[in-house]
């Protein structure tokens, strides 16, 4: 079983909706994968230090991150996770969707700590699967 940490904001019915997309796609196209997603981990009514370590528990226990980069800035929470998960030497999958570009250097997409951190970042659900399917199988 892969266990695969999806990462991004969760605070508009967008950002929800999204997540919940990139979740089943993984899940619909992936075999023997469980997705650990933040919106799920913990209940909102949880209190702060509740759900941090739901969602620390579940960082420690995945095995791949995917991010989600859309925004005109990366999510600052998303940030934390990608450093934190990229400091224990596993994988992030980055996926940015959105066409602005975020970033502070010429050809950045993100900031460039997010950038260097994540393995790959794609631009489309496709082209992420392509790129997991390669890492994992």
């Amino acid at each position: 079983m892969l266990n695969i940490y999806l990462s991004g904001p969760l605070f508009s019915r967008a950002e929800i909706a999204w997540g919940a997309r990139v979740r089943a796609f993984l899940e619909d196209r992936l075999e023997g994968v469980r997705v650990f997603w933040p919106h799920e981990i913990a209940p909102c009514s949880a209190d702060l230090q509740e759900i941090f370590q739901a969602n620390l528990k579940a960082l420690n226990e995945a095995d791949l991150m995917v991010a989600m980069l859309d925004g005109s800035q990366v999510d600052d929470g998303t940030a934390w996770e990608v450093g934190f998960f990229f400091s224990q030497e596993k994988k992030v999958l980055g996926l940015r969707t959105d066409l602005r570009r975020a970033g502070e250097m010429e050809g950045a997409r993100v900031n460039l700590m997010i950038e260097c951190s994540c393995h790959s970042i794609s631009e489309s659900l496709e082209e992420l699967l392509d790129r997991m399917q390669r890492l994992i199988y």
